[in-house]
């Protein structure tokens, strides 16, 4: 498996330079004209945002950018999207990039979304054909309505969000590159990038990007990398370097708490980056997972399913040679929470291709989009996953992320206990 973004040893300088607190205005700058004195040129000083980061990230697979505000995070993405280019180092990209950074950043404000969507897909490397043959679908993605014909400067920072990732997710990238953007989003987009992040996912494309979002790099990523002080703190397992990032956070604040300054770079915190091999170098696992297949209770593939429903989950497993295997399915939310997983040894199975199911007879979950990933492994080898998503069709009565079994009734009015004091009837035998 070829790399699709290979770093090394890049580091990036800004230069500033220092200003002095009295402020400068036109009169000021006569005067100074008039009386002959010359002006001081304040030093430049440099600012090093990146010190020697190197990084690869295999083609097909999805890694994580967690770190502190000011850390680096996001001038790495544009270093790798050639918005800037490094002081030193060097960046090899291998596929067409499609990039979600600034809010409204390659929008020109004064012209209308349509406009946009083909200059954007032009810039991305697209033909005009080819722009023109998917503006349809981005605008139906977007859900703007009559403002996709406005000027984009009377948006609001949602609708500029939802026409920026429309726009860079149907332009057929082999990278997708984001920085917390979809943060902006309400919980209805939220949900629906979700999924088609999901979708770039199973189809194999490479995502690389930034969030505070720690749960998500846990459940989204096969690796993640940790950056500090624009230097590569961590890189690995996702729940590793998430788990060493909370520590570090931690103590931090503990620390700011009792002097007042962040103990994220004390030398005590000091952690061992955690090497991580080369993707021809891995080993990898005999049995694999293909094509995974959703039935309802009677063998059909709704469009949703009902809650009251049945499930039947079917994995197919391609096993390359004769191997113990292990199956796992889980159900999680498109934001990543996981809702339900269960665990299946399923011994030694000869090599070519079989089938697993699992079958549960009521689904019990919310209305909405879900994820169905189906993972099987063997022994210590890397394990490997396919993808599903699952719709649960609306409840007029119930909302939540889950449906458990529920029955309401009324229960017939007590009467009014006695007085303190008063009599209290005698039972009769």
């Amino acid at each position: 498996m070829a790399n699709a973004i290979t770093i090394v040893g890049v580091t990036k300088h800004f230069q500033k330079r220092s200003r002095r607190n009295e402020s400068t205005t036109l009169k000021s700058e006569l005067v100074r004209i008039l009386k002959g004195q010359r002006k001081v040129v304040e030093p430049l000083h440099h600012i090093e945002a990146l010190k020697g980061v190197t990084l690869t990230v295999p083609r097909g697979s999805t890694m994580g950018i967690v770190g502190r505000n000011g850390s680096g995070k996001s001038t790495l993405l544009k270093l790798v999207t050639g918005i800037y280019t490094p002081t030193s180092g060097t960046i090899q990209v291998t596929g067409r990039i499609s990039a979600l950074l600034e809010l409204g950043a390659g929008f020109h404000p004064d012209f209308t979304g349509r406009e946009n969507i083909l200059i954007n897909g032009i810039i991305l490397g697209m033909s005009r054909n080819e722009v023109k043959q998917r503006v349809d679908s981005i605008i139906e993605f977007a859900e703007l309505g009559d403002f996709i014909d406005e000027p984009v400067r009377t948006y609001s920072s949602g609708m500029f969000m939802r026409l920026a990732f429309a726009v860079a997710t149907h332009v057929d990238p082999d990278i997708l590159i984001i920085d917390e953007i979809l943060s902006v989003g309400d919980e209805h987009f939220s949900r629906k990038s979700s999924a088609k992040m999901n979708e770039f996912r199973q189809s194999g494309k490479t995502i690389l990007f930034v969030t505070h979002d720690l749960s998500r790099i846990e459940t989204w990523c096969d690796s993640a990398v940790w950056i500090d002080g624009g230097q590569t703190r961590m890189v690995g397992d996702p729940r590793q370097v998430v788990a060493a990032y909370r520590k570090a956070v931690a103590a931090a604040e503990l620390e700011g708490e009792r002097t007042g300054h962040s103990a994220l770079s004390a030398p005590g915190l000091e952690l061992p980056q955690i090497a991580v091999a080369e993707p021809h170098e891995a080993p990898t696992s005999p049995v694999h997972v293909g094509e995974v297949r959703l039935r309802d209770g009677v063998g059909a593939q709704p469009s949703a399913f009902s809650a009251e429903g049945a499930l039947e989950v079917f994995v197919e497993l391609d096993v390359r040679t004769a191997a113990p295997c292990d199956v796992s399915v889980e159900i999680a939310t498109v934001a990543g929470i996981s809702l339900f997983k269960t665990h299946y040894a399923a011994g030694r199975l000869e090599a070519g291709r079989t089938t697993t199911r699992l079958s549960v007879p009521r689904l019990g979950l919310g209305d909405g989009a879900h994820v169905v990933t189906a993972t099987a492994w063997s022994g210590e080898l890397p394990p490997h996953s396919q993808s599903k998503t699952l719709v649960v069709a609306p409840h007029p009565s119930a909302v939540g992320l889950v449906r458990p079994e529920h029955a309401w009734s009324t229960e017939p009015r007590l009467s009014a206990a006695p007085p303190a004091g008063a009599p209290q009837p005698v039972a009769k035998a």
